[in-house]
C-alpha cells in the first residue's frame, strides 16, 4: 500500500458555469468560487467527508479542457524529480500559491497529466 493519498481534482473548462451545472445535477455537487475577479476557481467538498475535494477552473484562450488528479506529496520537488527518474515529464515546474502550498504537473510516460502538491504549512 501507498502512503500517498490522491485527495484533489481540478476539470479545466472553457465553459465553467456549464460543467459545473453538469456535475451538479450527475453528484449533487455544490460549488463555491474561490478564486480572484477574472480567474474563476468554483470548489467542492465533492464527497464530504469520505470523497475528494475539488475544484473546476476556468480556462481561457488556447488552453485546452483538461481533467487531473492531484497526489500528495511531502516535498513537491522531490516528487518532480522522480516522475522524470521514472521516465515522465514535468509540464509545470514547482510553484506555490500565495497560501504556502506548492504543486507541479507531471506528464506520465504514456502520455496522462497528474498534479502532486504539498499543503500549505499550519500555524499553530
Amino acid at each position: 500500500m501507498s502512503s500517498t493519498p490522491v485527495n484533489w481534482f481540478e476539470i479545466g473548462s472553457d465553459r465553467p458555469e456549464e460543467a459545473e451545472r453538469f456535475y451538479a445535477d450527475l453528484f449533487g455537487w455544490i460549488f463555491e468560487e474561490q478564486g480572484a475577479p477574472g480567474a474563476s476557481y468554483r470548489q467542492t467538498a465533492a464527497g464530504g467527508e469520505a470523497g475528494v475535494g475539488g475544484a473546476i477552473r476556468a480556462t481561457g484562450g488556447d488552453s485546452p479542457n483538461y481533467a487531473i488528479f492531484y497526489a500528495e506529496v511531502a516535498d513537491v520537488a522531490e516528487a518532480c524529480r522522480r516522475a522524470e527518474a521514472a521516465g515522465g515529464k514535468i509540464l509545470v515546474p514547482l510553484r506555490a500559491a500565495p497560501t504556502g502550498l506548492t504543486y507541479a504537473h507531471l506528464l506520465d510516460p504514456s502520455g496522462n497529466r497528474l498534479g502532486v502538491f504539498t499543503p500549505a504549512p499550519t500555524t499553530a
